[in-house]
């Protein structure tokens, strides 16, 4: 892990300024688990769906999203979980939770970067459908959200170690967006739903939202990766990174960023704060109080760790 992370840190420099797209001879940047739960439906050739898993995982673990340089031991871990509701005429209704995690430098601990719940799901799929490795024009849908979700897990796990770092593959979610948009499809319309895939690649590019990018080097860099060294230093500057949470909410309290943050982190934090001074802990617990007044229970374990339920 320590290896892993060195290499990272190492060689984001050269990482970020490479160009994305295109094949390259280095290593394959994602190590993604798929799953595909069926348990929904009922009277079908479940053949299908096996067929669809293995697609999606060489999909994901075996093309090249960028010319980023990846040893093996540095790839970015992820997981897509596709529940499958509705299926007829190859066409597969349902949703797909979406995972990322980063390696803490210098320890065995593993951090949520994004825990997302995508429930305007629609594609087409026949069992042995070759999925088409094609980003710069739309294929299918589903190989767009494929695209769509890679480029957004490079964006942030880029962004999480160096400020900004991720731009170059927002760029390239937003181009899949933008060709999304006259497809037809579902998930991804502007202004449709404030939590489809539009919304979320909005909630970190547009201006009043997209401190939350900066939040993510501030809260991953500066402070997890600081806390095996020195607690309190890396404690602060979560703290201070976290009130951009506080930020957002002010000036777009609909926006998806604020849901993504607390299914990521809210336990996280119960964790962060379990040694920390009373008055810290009671400065996020104020900040945090108003967005997630439904999440009480956790919200009192950071300010009160000892107390028992």
């Amino acid at each position: 892990m320590k290896k892993r992370i060195n290499k990272a840190l190492i060689g984001l420099g050269v990482m970020v300024a490479s160009a994305v797209g295109g094949p390259c001879a280095s290593a394959q940047e994602l190590q993604c688990t798929v799953e595909v739960n069926t348990s929904s439906i009922e009277g079908t050739n479940k053949s299908v769906f096996e067929s669809l898993k293995e697609s999606i995982t060489e999909y994901f673990n075996e093309n090249k999203f960028t010319n980023a340089v990846f040893a093996p031991n540095e790839k970015i871990e992820c997981r897509f979980f596709l529940t499958v509701k509705e299926y007829a005429d190859d066409r597969i209704k349902g949703d797909i939770q979406v995972q990322l995690s980063r390696p803490v430098y210098n320890s065995t601990y593993t951090t949520t970067l994004m825990n997302f719940k995508d429930t305007k799901v629609e594609f087409e799929y026949r069992e042995g459908d070759p999925l088409v490795f094609n980003t710069s024009s739309w294929d299918s849908n589903l190989t767009g959200i494929l695209n769509f979700y890679a480029y957004l897990f490079l964006a942030l796990d880029f962004d999480s170690f160096s400020p900004n770092g991720g731009q170059p593959y927002f760029d390239r979610a937003a181009s899949i967006v933008q060709m999304a948009q006259s497809s037809g499809e579902v998930g991804w319309r502007a202004f449709e739903d404030t939590k489809n895939r539009s919304a979320v690649l909005s909630s970190f590019t547009d201006s009043n939202t997209s401190m939350i990018r900066d939040m993510m080097y501030q809260y991953h860099r500066k402070g997890l990766d600081e806390m095996v060294t020195s607690p309190d230093k890396g404690r602060a500057a979560i703290t201070e990174a976290i009130k951009a949470i506080g930020t957002v909410y002010k000036s777009a309290p609909m926006s998806v960023a604020l849901s993504m943050f607390r299914d990521a982190k809210l336990d996280e934090l119960v964790n962060v704060y379990s040694k920390a001074p009373q008055s810290e802990r009671d400065e996020v617990y104020e900040l945090l109080q108003p967005i997630y007044p439904t999440d009480m229970e956790r919200l009192n374990k950071i300010k009160n760790p000892d107390q028992t339920n």
